[in-house]
């Protein structure tokens, strides 16, 4: 892996991991990610901000080797998670003089998850400097963005904000600066909708905060790095606002086609009534791709059919992750097929406690749906729309 230059003085030293394809053993990875650390070169001391998984630590050495650094006099770790702090005790190792500056919460969580000693750090808060000779890093808390410890620092002389997760992608490219494209887009906006939207309310500070700062370069921990800080800061802007699109989201499982069917017929009416409408069969679909369709629809149907008279368990997953999402939605519809047991509408409603949602009129049907099923499902696409 190569080293890249942003501006004089500062590079780029992490890893691109292309071929990982999940997350927490949660989240998909279609485009793999990165693991970005930042090595700043003052006239008198040099610091590492943010390291790399642990896996892949032999190649930050080697960029390291690369770029010629003797001597690191600070590690910086804006957030105590591995994949960024989890190389930190190895490079203790090679360079023991070596402070981590980080604020008190962080250090309590490093030392917990790396047992890292007491000593080894150098402890922040908020607006504290780091003097590297011409070069000066500032600090900003940036709490719940998305761990209680997050932070940012600030290259004052270059205005480069090094967010760490904020603002991140998981996108692995070639390409250090950010292309203004549909690809970074999109992997930014699955990136939020997966890891920030639960924290949308305390996202919305930290994102005045760091536009207050004024940066000519945002360089996150994930993916690449904007050279044009105005496109992911309205990107953000747009995602937590409180508004919401016309667009419904039908989240649905079929075993044996009647609930498929229902689906099929609200998605035409939907259609019809000029409604945009995206259908997830969460039997094949990537839950990252559903994730991010939350983050602006107005509404969710929850189409299911029983199994031994309750929620369909990959629904029941599905709805888990929405309600842990927290997204903006504003209404949501129950609908699916039955045998003998009609519990499911309770356990959607159960499911989703967490959001602040309205409900349609429930739509069960026994067996195959009939002809009388079909106008009811004509009325649930009128209610919905006329509730939007």
């Amino acid at each position: 892996m190569a080293v890249r230059k942003l501006v004089e003085g500062v590079y780029e030293v992490g890893v691109q991991h292309w071929d990982r394809r999940e997350f927490d053993e949660l989240i998909p990875l279609p485009e793999g990610t990165t693991y970005n650390a930042y090595v700043v070169m003052g006239s008198d001391k040099t610091a590492l901000i943010d390291t790399v998984d642990p896996s892949k630590s032999h190649i930050l050495f080697s960029n390291l080797r690369e770029l010629g650094v003797k001597n690191i006099d600070y590690i910086i770790s804006n957030h105590a998670e591995q994949d960024h702090s989890g190389t930190i005790p190895k490079l203790l190792e090679l360079f023991p003089s070596a402070k981590v500056v980080t604020n008190a919460k962080a250090k309590g969580m490093l030392m917990d998850l790396l047992h890292i000693p007491e000593d080894k750090f150098q402890i922040i808060k908020e607006g504290d400097e780091v003097d590297l000779g011409g070069k000066t890093l500032t600090f900003y808390m940036t709490p719940w963005v998305h761990w209680p410890e997050t932070m940012v620092t600030f290259l004052k002389e270059d205005g480069i904000v090094f967010s760490c997760d904020f603002f991140g992608a998981h996108l692995a490219s070639s390409e250090l600066f950010a292309e203004k494209d549909d690809r970074v887009y999109d992997a930014a906006k699955r990136y939020y909708a997966e890891i920030m939207m639960p924290f949308r309310v305390s996202i919305k500070k930290n994102v005045q905060k760091v536009k207050e700062l004024e940066p000519r370069m945002i360089a996150p921990s994930h993916g690449p790095v904007y050279d044009d800080p105005s496109f992911i800061i309205s990107a953000y802007e747009d995602w937590i606002s409180d508004e919401v699109k016309r667009e419904v989201v039908v989240a649905y499982i079929s075993m044996h086609g009647s609930t498929e069917k229902m689906v099929e017929k609200l998605y035409d009416e939907l259609v019809k009534r000029k409604i945009k409408t995206v259908l997830f069969n969460l039997s094949v679909a990537d839950i990252g791709e559903f994730a991010m369709a939350l983050v602006d629809a107005a509404a969710m149907v929850v189409a299911s059919p029983t199994v031994l008279g309750g929620l369909h368990p990959k629904v029941a997953y599905a709805l888990s992750l929405a309600n842990a999402l927290r997204p903006k939605l504003k209404l949501v519809g129950i609908m699916g097929s039955y045998g003998w047991g009609g519990m499911m509408p309770k356990q959607v409603r159960d499911l989703l406690s967490g959001l602040r949602v309205e409900y349609t009129q429930d739509l069960l049907v026994k067996g195959l749906p009939k002809e009388e099923d079909y106008r009811r499902i004509e009325e649930l696409a009128d209610e919905i729309v006329s509730r939007l």
